[in-house]
């Protein structure tokens, strides 16, 4: 799908208090970015921001940092934040590959990851956030008893996905559905833009939950 460019985006995230610049800088300082020692939490590709922004509204005991690499989205959740200025979540324009260069060990507790870029070439396999070469970065980043969860619509990248967990030599699959709307775990399920689009369409969503051993 292609993303309609909206103009003057990178001056808005520019210009935006809700926005992290430098974010290498913040490694291992987020609880005082935040200014308290609650639990952080986080999304890669987070889109237009509905799901990350839900969390952070109804767990105000919990931080969150929304990552995404689209200026023309994540002004969208810019301008959303604008109206409610929730004070326990940040964001932050950049490329999830380098995402252990911003949080220290532990200093995660958990990450979600919704509807991710599928990268359908194989040659292209190691960029899928759920891939090995990924959850090896989230091993640096993420507590030990924290939790990625994973949903998605492309079941090709689901199936991959299982796999990779089981490949990954420090990771365990805790639980996972091939369609999550109709399924024990679908209670207290957040769901995106994108997924609201796709249930309606009648879509089964893979959802899969992991962590470390």
């Amino acid at each position: 799908m292609r993303l309609r460019n909206v103009p003057g985006s990178r001056d808005v995230i520019a210009e935006s208090p809700y926005t992290i610049k430098d974010e290498t800088s913040k490694k291992g300082k987020w609880n005082e970015i935040f200014g308290n020692d609650n639990p952080i939490y986080i999304e890669i590709g987070m889109g237009k921001g509905q799901f990350i922004m839900e969390l952070a509204r109804t767990n105000p005991d919990k931080n969150f940092v929304g990552i995404e690499k689209y200026s023309s989205v994540l002004v969208r959740a810019l301008e959303k934040q604008d109206e409610e200025q929730l004070p326990n979540i940040y964001f932050i324009r950049m490329e999830a590959e380098y995402i252990a260069d911003v949080f220290d060990k532990d200093e995660v507790s958990g990450i979600y990851l919704n509807f991710s870029d599928p990268w359908p070439k194989d040659r292209h396999a190691k960029r899928r956030l759920t891939s090995v070469q990924f959850l090896e970065r989230y091993e640096k980043i993420l507590q030990k008893d924290g939790h990625v969860i994973f949903k998605t619509d492309n079941r090709p990248l689901f199936d991959f996905s299982l796999e990779q967990a089981e490949e990954a030599e420090n990771w365990v699959l805790l639980n996972h559905t091939f369609d999550l709307h109709n399924s024990e775990y679908v209670e207290g399920n957040i769901m995106t833009e994108y997924e609201t689009k796709f249930v309606e369409k009648g879509n089964p969503i893979c959802r899969m939950e992991i962590m470390q051993k």
